[in-house]
């Protein structure tokens, strides 16, 4: 995923020279996770810089830059550490279009590594997507396989709006066995670890089926659509594992589709329950889909504590949550 990233970032700056790539280390040194390696060497100081070490420097900045005619794609080094920019994302980039009845833009494009993987504790592993969902005028973008995270980072950056893009860093360096507790046999055969040479996009708000299935629906996004499809393929369950992509904006008709055609639905997501994204998306599929339904929603998340550090992975949905909300769910 890091080679696909700093390969959209690349092609999109050899095509548009309007593009600026900014923020902590993304210079000389590339990168904390090297995803924006060689690219001042070939495009130049003056499009690819370090920043000062201030988020809301950072994005304000871009802001500005936007409004300009500029696009830039901003990277925060974690996601933890995009609080700060709260503010200029809210107040300014994702209002700038409708204060100025379209005379101004924002097309930002803002990068930052999310969730856990590297036992980074409280302040490198958080996954705050929830946060800009609830914010009208900002979309927010999760890509899980390489291919993935290539077509929608250049999408992202020709869209004319605020895009927050989180990376999961979990899979940032896959293919690999640590998306799971143990070396599971389906990821070597993966079928979207290939990705194409040259330019192409996905469309933002459009859901890819990860696996089809009949017996039950699974929405999930990033990590978690690899860590569900290992455990349903190990259990023999025949779900459909819908891996959204985008959260904002989110492809509804896809999920009405398949929990419609199953009857059941689990979401999966590495974040807090309370209020987090899997809260919207079972509303969402109990307003539209509440006669198709043979079961209650099921939700495996993230537990509400502060983000543990030694104990990364018992926090993480795993094999035995995921495991047992399949068993329920199958039972009904």
């Amino acid at each position: 995923m890091i080679e696909a990233i700093n390969e959209a970032l690349d092609l999109k700056m050899a095509e548009d020279p309007d593009i600026i790539v900014m923020g902590e280390d993304v210079g000389y040194f590339g990168g904390v996770f090297r995803a924006t390696a060689g690219l001042q060497e070939k495009h130049g100081k003056n499009r690819v810089f370090d920043t000062p070490i201030s988020e809301c420097g950072i994005i304000g900045a871009a802001v500005g830059m936007g409004a300009y005619g500029l696009r830039p794609v901003p990277e925060i080094q974690f996601a933890d550490y995009i609080y700060p920019g709260l503010d200029q994302l809210i107040s300014e980039a994702a209002r700038l279009r409708y204060r100025s009845a379209n005379d101004y833009i924002a097309p930002m494009t803002v990068r930052s590594p999310f969730g856990g993987g590297i036992f980074g504790g409280q302040t490198h592993s958080q996954s705050p997507e929830a946060l800009f969902a609830h914010v009208a005028g900002l979309k927010t973008v999760i890509p899980a396989t390489p291919y993935d995270a290539k077509g929608l980072l250049i999408a992202a950056i020709e869209d004319n709006d605020p895009v927050i893009f989180f990376e999961p860093k979990r899979i940032y360096n896959a293919p690999f066995t640590g998306y799971y507790d143990k070396p599971v046999e389906p990821w070597k055969k993966h079928r979207d670890s290939v990705v194409p040479e040259g330019k192409y996009s996905i469309p933002l708000g459009k859901a890819r089926i990860a696996m089809e299935g009949d017996a039950l629906t699974v929405l999930a996004y990033g990590t978690m659509v690899h860590v569900t499809e290992a455990v349903c393929l190990e259990k023999g369950i025949d779900a459909e594992i819908i891996d959204l992509r985008t959260i904002v904006p989110l492809d509804i008709e896809a999920i009405e589709a398949s929990v419609e055609k199953t009857g059941k639905c689990l979401i999966v997501h590495e974040a807090t329950r309370t209020a987090g994204f899997g809260a919207e998306l079972s509303a969402l599929v109990t307003e539209r889909c509440f006669y198709h339904l043979e079961a209650p929603v099921e939700r495996v998340t993230g537990f509400d504590t502060p983000y543990p550090h030694s104990l990364e992975w018992a926090y993480f949905p795993g094999p035995v949550r995921i495991g047992e909300a399949l068993d329920k769910l199958m039972s009904e």
